[in-house]
């Protein structure tokens, strides 16, 4: 193992063979830089979280009220989940992941933001599958409360809406499907979404056909590999009032 690289856990998943790393790359300064895998393909880094960030801060600056009840769909390394914290207005966050391997890194704190999640009372953890629970609205996210609202849906699991993590997935993205999410949302509840692309009109177009209000957010980063700004999207939609 070199100084400049280490694996600290990879195991088998559904999915496949999913790996944590940690890197140094010393012309980019004194740091670590933390890694997801999910076989030869690179899910997250540390590197670039502007995005991810954004979509917790884009999609609650949508949402009306205090004591805010928030999901977060996909846990990655933690950023969206810490940056929804950030607002004092949440009363509790439920972080949703299919993946307990996933879950397992931030509760033994071998990833950086496992010790802010883990320390902070209104963060909850639950093992499952987003889409699934997205769609059974009767029973819904929360495990100890059937058919709970909540007053935000923050989701980054697949790389775009036409790019997916998982096959399976492809499912969830029509009317049918973002109408039974939309159940869980209280009145003027948002739902947000981070797309790795720039915003499909085709995607506003579906959304449109569930949510009142839609909009689509571009968020540029420098990409120090490419020595150019990179961009990725949110899309941020309101339920409406009824």
């Amino acid at each position: 193992m070199s100084l400049l690289f280490e694996e600290i856990d990879s195991q088998a998943s559904p999915l496949g063979e999913i790996s944590l790393r940690r890197r140094r790359i010393p012309a980019l300064g004194d740091r670590d830089i933390y890694e997801v895998k999910l076989g030869d393909e690179f899910l997250m880094s540390s590197m670039f979280v502007a995005a991810e960030e954004a979509l917790s801060t884009l999609g609650l600056a949508a949402t009306q009220g205090d004591e805010l009840s928030v999901v977060v769909g996909g846990l990655g390394l933690g950023y969206t989940a810490v940056a929804a914290l950030q607002d004092q207005r949440i009363n509790e966050l439920l972080i949703v992941d299919a993946l307990s391997t996933v879950i397992e890194w931030h509760q033994a704190e071998q990833v950086p933001l496992g010790k802010i999640l883990n320390a902070d009372s209104r963060s909850r953890y639950i093992h499952g599958s987003f889409f699934d629970l997205a769609t059974a609205p009767l029973t819904g996210f929360d495990p100890h409360c059937d058919g709970k609202k909540f007053d935000a849906i923050l989701l980054d699991i697949d790389h775009s809406p036409t790019e997916f993590l998982n096959p399976a997935n492809a499912g969830f993205y029509c009317t049918e499907k973002l109408a039974m999410m939309a159940e869980q949302l209280k009145a003027n509840g948002v739902f947000a979404m981070w797309s790795q692309n720039l915003p499909e009109q085709s995607f506003e177009a579906l959304l449109k056909t569930v949510f009142a209000s839609v909009e689509s957010h571009v968020v540029s980063f420098y990409n120090p590999f490419q020595n150019r700004e990179a961009t990725n999207s949110v899309y941020v939609c309101i339920k409406g009032d009824v």
